[in-house]
């Protein structure tokens, strides 16, 4: 029996869609993720986002926890670091799209940007050869709008979004859960 409908993996591909043809957008971000301390507890830690978004290749991102504020400029040939409360700041030289960027980012320097995913679904880099499972999981609420809910299985997470209804979908949530874990710490993103 086929445990991919395939139905469920082209509403992601008609989201990715939209968010591609999107030249300009503002999104906000409400982060949760739980850590899973040794013991078996776990610990939830939350930030937010603002992202100002220019396709293919402006951003500002700025992220706040309980801790530190950090904001990340990229006008398409220099990303910039700023953390406003230690007075720390670095640049440099970098010409590609908004997702090369989150992606350089991530597998050289181990930062993670917020919401990396917006910037790779609808394009190559979206990751549907390695699903095992997706499926239609009904609708629901969220933030006040009328979503149709997913749920897929790739190797090592669990996954769902909630996709606004209609002829231009967007996420409106997304939670991710870990496998490789027996706690199975999630995380979570609310767009807003």
């Amino acid at each position: 029996r086929n445990l991919v409908d395939p139905a469920a993996v082209q509403a992601l591909k008609d989201m990715g869609a939209t968010l591609q043809s999107l030249r300009r957008y503002q999104v906000s971000l409400d982060l949760t993720g739980e850590r899973v301390l040794q013991d078996g507890q776990k610990l939830m830690h939350s930030a937010s986002a603002n992202l100002d978004v220019a396709q293919p290749n402006r951003i500002r991102a700025a992220t706040t926890t309980a801790t530190s504020r950090r904001v990340l400029f990229f006008d398409g040939k220099k990303v910039s670091l700023l953390f406003p409360d230690s007075n720390y700041y670095s640049s440099a030289d970098f010409t590609g799209t908004v997702g090369e960027l989150i992606e350089r980012l991530r597998s050289n320097y181990g930062i993670e940007f917020p919401a990396a995913d917006l910037f790779a679904w609808g394009t190559p880099a979206a990751p549907f050869n390695d699903l095992q499972s997706a499926m239609n999981a009904g609708q629901a609420i969220v933030g006040g709008t009328l979503c149709d809910h997913y749920a897929f299985r790739q190797q090592g997470i669990d996954w769902q979004v909630w996709l606004t209804t209609g002829p231009n979908p967007v996420p409106r949530k997304l939670v991710v859960t870990s496998l490789g874990d027996d706690a199975r710490p999630q995380s979570v993103t609310d767009f807003r």
